[in-house]
């Protein structure tokens, strides 16, 4: 990775046809707006990275984040029947049809990207 890579980032972000990030939120107080929030710039880092801390996916919302909007994600793209989660090469399968062009076999717009998750 050359220095400007480190500075400018992965090249994917600046691509304002795919989100720049994926928010999960997890409301742990039910009928409240309480919730706690996990990041990922890749929606399988983020489906690892909630699989790992053994949350439901039928317990989270996952939102898109693009430069100026965010939108919710269709469940039935990263779970099966809201107690399960795809992963793998099935979730890049769900998505190919939400990101055209962007998702290929072997390869996707975000391979450039890390799939490292954080919490808070």
């Amino acid at each position: 990775m050359s220095i400007l890579d480190r500075v400018l980032g992965p090249a994917s972000k600046y691509d304002k046809s795919i989100p720049y990030t994926y928010e999960a939120r997890y409301f742990y107080l039910e009928g409240t707006q309480d919730f706690s929030s996990f990041l990922s710039d890749t929606i399988c880092g983020l489906v690892h990275y909630l699989m790992a801390r053994g949350l439901n996916p039928g317990s989270v919302d996952i939102f898109e984040i693009y430069q100026n909007r965010e939108v919710q994600i269709d469940p039935a793209l990263y779970a099966e029947n809201a107690d399960t989660w795809i992963t793998g090469t099935d979730l890049c399968l769900a998505f190919q049809k939400h990101y055209p062009g962007h998702i290929h076999s072997g390869s996707c717009s975000f391979d450039d990207r890390g799939i490292d998750g954080c919490g808070f």
